[in-house]
């Protein structure tokens, strides 16, 4: 997982509204496998290893479904340590039954895709080894083709799924946002990411350290889309991590010369991405 700590910039967590929070927690415990470490009346916080937090979900008295067609999470990805981890995952959702909404093999990873109770997107994959990446210059090579599911199972260890296995972690966090132009300054100027790849003008990958991307950004939803509601099912924030406190510095006066305002909530520093989307800023 090199591309997932110093000097990378990475995203490790995410934070959820939903709408039944006991129905959530059985999906993501039951489903998806995570453990709680921390929870009350209205917030659990959820994890891979039982110490760092991955997931925090929240029922707000408020709340309201999520609303369609709007800026905010397309989905986010856990990566797994191995390919046979991701075959005891499919076994898992096939002993489950759990409605899975694709499954692909993007040459520098394979994935599957689904959705939470209330409509937040996950993608949980594996990386394949970055030595078989395919670079040309500097763009990655990133395809959509059919999972070979077989040859994954082929690698399955034939252990019984007992839920996340150590060394799971964020992979990246992909988002609907209304103009890629300005999320690219934002994400590179602002943040400090590098493009390596698009899809014609619908769709943006960056990253830090030549991983295949830390972060997507589409406009699948329209050049119009607004942020949700306060009160809407979705995404709170998420949180990348910075390599250093000069590095944060750094890219706050990045952020401010480009027009993006710092917020401090708690003690912690927070911004707004021109879509909405609220991303935490910590140094780890």
């Amino acid at each position: 997982m090199k591309y997932h700590q110093k000097p990378n910039i990475y995203a490790n967590q995410i934070e959820l509204k939903v709408e039944d929070l006991q129905r959530s927690l059985d999906f993501y415990q039951r489903i998806i496998g995570l453990k709680v470490i921390d929870k009350t009346d209205q917030r659990a916080v959820l994890s891979a290893d039982g110490i760092q937090p991955l997931v925090t979900i929240e029922q707000p008295q408020d709340i309201q479904r999520k609303e369609p067609r709007r800026t905010g999470l397309y989905h986010y990805a856990i990566l797994l340590p191995s390919r046979a981890d991701l075959a005891s995952m499919i076994r898992h959702f096939i002993k489950t039954g759990y409605p899975l909404q694709g499954a692909s093999d993007h040459d520098v990873s394979e994935a599957l895709y689904l959705s939470d109770p209330d409509g937040n997107g996950i993608e949980i994959y594996s990386d394949r080894p970055s030595s078989a990446w395919e670079w040309r210059g500097n763009e990655i090579v990133m395809g959509t083709n059919a999972l070979d599911v077989q040859s994954i199972m082929e690698e399955w260890d034939g252990k019984p799924w007992a839920g996340l296995p150590q060394g799971t972690i964020m992979g990246h966090i992909h988002l609907h946002v209304n103009s890629i132009e300005k999320a690219k300054k934002f994400y590179c100027e602002g943040l400090g990411f590098e493009v390596v790849t698009s899809y014609g003008k619908q769709a943006l990958f960056i990253s830090t350290g030549k991983y295949h991307h830390h972060i997507g950004l589409n406009i699948w939803n329209g050049t119009n889309a607004s942020p949700p509601s306060d009160n809407s099912v979705g995404m709170s924030s998420f949180t990348l991590v910075l390599p250093s406190e000069e590095f944060l510095q750094r890219t706050i006066n990045q952020l401010e010369r480009i027009g993006s305002s710092i917020i401090s909530e708690d003690g912690a520093l927070a911004v707004l991405d021109p879509s909405g989307s609220k991303i935490k800023l910590i140094v780890e």
